[in-house]
């Protein structure tokens, strides 16, 4: 059984720059916002990477998210690379076991939701700088209204919910198309599905829970980034979210934002609880399963399809970079 664990799920959405996680509602979007600036209809999205060595090859989609809410993905190309291939290597992920079966993670779910509330009760206007407060007073008015409860939260927490509402009001959506397609394509092709993944078996979840809600947090700087993505970068996630449905990974490459993903990994990772609870190194350890399960596609299958962040295709020091290190042979797609 996969525990619900929303802190873990929580640090690696905020890792790899807010992209993916909880599915924002389309229908809770205003549908009036930006609509004539975001690309709309069927669009080709990226092209695919290729990695090979001595004759066998994998293609590699990247995935992005926030993308345009009304962009319909032109799949075909994809579909028919994965009918051809012998294994599909998802992006790496974590798995956190409780060993209390279902019911008894459906029991620790009421201590998950309160741990988002700092552990002395004090409110974000008490947690924060002046300065810091005032400029997030105006971006939740802006954004999520008079919610008063998320005033209760933990920095990290509050600043992950005031993302989810901008992204949304600004005709974007978490919801990419990406790996659900490629699981169903798999599915319908009898094609293995690999998801590398780091598992964590907690001896008591309880306990480590309770420990993690008395904690404090060092997640003032991942704040302060996320209000700063926000105020700077909506725009160019937008000029982001229209390169990738257009497959201009040119113009990816160019486009730059804040990274307030190490700062909030760091904040919430950090915590000793979940030191203690065996979720040292994560991003690492995540690495090195998905290089692991690439390398062992790589070196049986005449064709494997896989998935990554588009940060790990493009970044100097992404992935693909690093299986160019060790030798493989790694071509970006052409130009559309």
């Amino acid at each position: 059984m996969r525990t619900p664990v929303l802190f873990v799920a929580l640090a690696f959405v905020l890792a790899s720059g807010l992209p993916a996680a909880r599915a924002t509602d389309p229908a809770a979007a205003d549908p009036a916002v930006l609509e004539e600036i975001l690309v709309s209809g069927n669009q080709p999205g990226p092209g695919l990477w290729k990695v090979s060595r001595d004759g066998r090859v994998m293609w590699v989609l990247g995935t992005l998210t926030p993308v345009p809410k009304r962009m319909v993905w032109q799949s075909e190309e994809v579909e028919s690379v994965i009918a051809s291939a012998q294994e599909v290597v998802l992006t790496g992920g974590v798995t956190v076991s409780s060993g209390k079966g279902f019911f008894g993670s459906l029991f620790l779910l009421p201590s998950l939701l309160s741990a988002r509330k700092n552990p002395e009760k004090e409110t974000l206007r008490e947690m924060l700088p002046a300065e810091l407060h005032a400029r997030w007073l105006v971006l939740k008015q802006k954004y999520m209204g008079r919610d008063k409860a998320v005033e209760k939260r933990r920095p990290i927490f509050a600043a992950f919910e005031l993302y989810e509402k901008a992204i949304s009001k600004s005709g974007l959506s978490n919801r990419g198309p990406v790996t659900k397609l490629v699981r169903r394509t798999a599915k319908r092709h009898k094609i293995t599905v690999t998801q590398p993944l780091v598992t964590i078996k907690l001896e008591d979840p309880k306990g480590m829970i309770k420990s993690f809600k008395q904690s404090a947090l060092d997640d003032v700087e991942c704040f302060a980034k996320t209000l700063q993505h926000i105020e700077q970068d909506l725009e160019t996630m937008k000029d982001r979210a229209n390169a990738w449905a257009t497959g201009d990974i040119e113009l990816l490459q160019q486009l730059t934002y804040t990274d307030q993903g190490r700062a909030c990994i760091e904040a919430m990772l950090g915590a000793e609880a979940l030191q203690e609870g065996g979720m040292k190194d994560l991003p690492q350890r995540v690495e090195t399963e998905w290089m692991t399960a690439a390398e062992k596609a790589l070196g049986k299958n005449n064709v494997t399809f896989a998935i990554l962040p588009m940060r790990e295709l493009v970044d100097a020091d992404g992935y693909l970079a690093k299986l160019a290190a060790k030798g493989y042979e790694v071509a970006a797609p052409a130009a559309p």
